[in-house]
């Protein structure tokens, strides 16, 4: 039997001080999770370098020689060591900022020792600060390879469980198999993929041999990782088909072709047409829809919801949007009434503003089924509200709600409803392939004709007047503009001008002219009024925090100034800069920033300047920012965080790891055959008691 499950205390090194700090720190329990603990990355420590080598451009050096004397620097807590070390070809020195009583007592004069660590050149003299040391003892010593280092936390580093401390633990760990770790993966896998074994993988991963030794257990123990989470995807997926009926959709009737006959405002898109289409292929399959819509800002998604909401009232079912925010929800109801008031459609609208007298009325109406299409916020999920026969729910910007909030909409029917989720905000195909691996997804990839790009541009915060005279120009042709701030009011920590700074000024600087003014924390009765005058153009202006970021539209504004557009993200932006260029006239997306960028800020700003495509802007994005804690986000579908697979970097094995996931779902999607029963063990393990994580993504 494996120990693998031996409690971490018990690996030599460890105790039990030290194992309470793994367990709290980076949740290490056993044997197990300590091997499964990867280094961050290597240093090749294979080199003795000559102290007359050193360069200040090295990134790290190991050295054989001798310390010729100590000399100490200043007094209590500004007190460093200074130790003056040779090999014979010159003198580095060592120092040491802490440990002063240590460093004295450990280290002798005239002793041979090995020293490793970064040069750092002051003048003519190199140090090097709180280096590796270790006793040289024997004389033809011959230097480690690739030398493992591993990420700590500052409560780790006070108890001296630094990397150094870990490499021990892990030979200590190793010393501890009483034969070779079990597989996780069929024998067959194994070999179709060209994989080594697991116990060879994650010994190479903590002492690697070889450089190519190591390249094969990162790839050895990444497939593993992605492998399994679309396991877990395709087999959630391919159980919910086979079992979960849905509504069956069979005819289009009065409302659809009512509407696309004489209330369409324009011409389906090809794109559009194309996604009507396979939406109409799942509500008419007898299967329960859950389809991912893609598309840019502007792409008429909503529009899409809206015909698809008609095609639910003509085979006799109620249909339900749910919106992230009042203003968003508000402004769809807004569209649903004007577009379908003359087609005898009863929409009403829910919201935590809803008050008690109307809510009530709501909800009698809606039980009784004369309520054809709710709009709403997260009010949608509350356990008072109640439908007749809900068919097909609208999720708009997917990503703002939890998978817990959206699977209480599965509860308002006997079945589960047809579910369509909407984001504008496009996601790169390997996350698709992860987060949202358990959806169909469709991509709206065109915008609607006589659309324009927005042209973009990045301009300094010290160069207001011509940006201002550009502005005052654009309204003067009965324009409007939006001017966001990352921040309503002023920061201590952060020193950006703030919305409310902002508001006065852009006052002053625009007499004539009326701005308005919009932020998270007015009450919903002053936002609608103040997006009431935006949109009747009695205001020319709106400042306003990123509440505007999602949904608004206004045709007639052309123009978003951003300030401080190095606190945004590229997908907040992007979302931004969706608010214009949504007429007929030219648009504009000004970026204000400071002229002191970091390098990842101005590549922020040239993609924004260069591209309009978010699907572009999405993969940039990711490559910059990483997909984050996949795992700790309640959106995402993965059940445990990435150790070692990056999802940019690591494209190619996650296409592999899917493809072979895929094959053994379609001929095993229990995983109950002999060579697969390992897969379901190490996917039970893998998952814990959170099997059912999937049930809407």
């Amino acid at each position: 039997m494996s120990n693998l499950q031996t409690d971490i205390q018990f690996v030599p090194g460890v105790g039990p001080q030290r194992a309470s700090i793994l367990n709290k720190e980076l949740d290490i329990f056993t044997l197990e999770d300590l091997l499964r603990y990867y280094p961050y990355r290597y240093v090749d420590r294979s080199r003795l370098y000559y102290v007359h080598e050193i360069e200040g451009t090295m990134p790290y050096v190991q050295l054989k020689g001798v310390i010729k004397s100590f000399e100490t620097f200043g007094e209590g807590r500004k007190r460093r060591m200074v130790a003056h070390f040779t090999d014979g070809t010159g003198f580095v020195d060592l120092v040491w900022f802490q440990g002063v009583r240590f460093v004295e007592s450990k280290y002798k004069l005239n002793k041979e020792y090995i020293v490793f660590g970064k040069p750092s050149q002051f003048g003519n003299k190199y140090n090097i600060a709180h280096p590796d040391i270790e006793e040289c003892k024997t004389p033809n010593y011959r230097p480690e390879g690739l030398f493992a280092y591993y990420n700590t936390t500052e409560k780790m580093k006070r108890s001296y469980l630094n990397s150094k401390t870990f490499n021990k633990l892990m030979e200590g760990a190793f010393s501890m198999l009483k034969e070779s770790i079990p597989e996780s993966l069929s024998p067959y896998i194994l070999e179709a993929a060209n994989l080594i074994s697991l116990h060879d993988a994650l010994e190479n991963i903590h002492f690697p041999k070889t450089p190519i030794l190591l390249r094969d257990a990162e790839i050895r123990l990444k497939f593993e990782e992605l492998f399994f989470i679309q396991l877990n995807i395709l087999g959630y997926t391919a159980n919910r088909k086979e079992k979960l009926k849905g509504f069956f959709f069979q005819k289009v009737g009065h409302y659809l072709n009512t509407f696309y006959k004489k209330h369409l405002p324009f011409e389906l898109t090809n794109a559009q047409k194309r996604v009507i289409k396979e939406i109409r292929y799942d509500t008419a399959s007898g299967k329960q829809m859950n389809r991912l819509l893609q598309g840019d800002v502007g792409s008429g998604k909503t529009l899409v919801a809206l015909m698809l909401m008609l095609i639910s009232l003509d085979n006799g079912f109620q249909a339900c949007l749910m919106a992230p925010t009042e203003i968003l929800a508000s402004q769809h109801f807004a569209t649903f009434q004007e577009t379908l008031s003359y087609m005898g459609v009863k929409i009403a609208l829910l919201t935590g503003s809803t008050r008690k007298k109307a809510r009530e009325k709501l909800h009698a109406e809606l039980l009784s089924g004369e309520i054809d299409i709710l709009i709403g916020t997260h009010a949608l999920i509350e356990d008072t509200v109640n439908f007749n026969n809900l068919g097909f729910v609208v999720i708009d910007e997917q990503h703002r709600f939890g998978v817990a909030q959206r699977a209480k909409l599965w509860a308002k029917n006997e079945h589960p409803p047809h579910i369509l989720v909407m984001t504008a905000t496009p996601i790169p195909r390997t996350l698709a392939m992860t987060v949202y691996g358990d959806l169909d997804v469709s991509v709206i990839d065109e915008l609607p004709p006589g659309r324009k790009p927005v042209v973009t541009a990045h301009r300094y915060e010290q160069k207001r007047g011509a940006l201002y005279q550009f502005l005052r120009n654009e309204i003067k042709k009965g324009r409007q503009a939006y001017i966001v701030f990352p921040l309503i009011e002023e920061s201590e920590k952060i020193d950006l001008q703030n919305l409310e700074d902002g508001y006065l000024q852009i006052k002053e600087m625009f007499p004539e002219f009326t701005v308005s003014k919009m932020h998270g924390r007015m009450k919903p009765a002053e936002k609608e009024e103040e997006m009431r005058k935006f949109v009747a153009n009695e205001a020319q202006i709106m400042v306003s925090t990123t509440v505007i970021e999602v949904g608004v539209n206004v045709p007639n504004a052309s123009m978003m100034i951003i300030e401080s557009a190095q606190r945004f993200g590229l997908s907040q932006l992007h979302q931004l800069r969706g608010r214009v260029g949504r007429g007929a006239e030219q648009s504009y997306c000004i970026l204000v920033t400071p002229y002191e960028l970091s390098a990842d800020t101005r590549k922020r700003m040239e993609i924004m300047t260069e591209s309009n495509d978010g699907f572009v802007i999405a993969e940039a994005d990711l490559k910059l920012r990483g997909p984050g804690d996949l795992g700790g986000t309640q959106q995402s579908g993965i059940p445990f965080n990435l150790r070692i697979a990056d999802l940019v970097r690591d494209s190619n094995i996650l296409y592999k790891a899917r493809e072979v996931a895929e094959q053994i779902i379609e001929t095993d999607p229990s995983l109950e055959k002999p060579e697969h029963i390992v897969l379901q063990r190490q996917l039970r393990k893998l998952m814990g008691n959170r099997y059912d994580w999937g049930r809407i993504s």
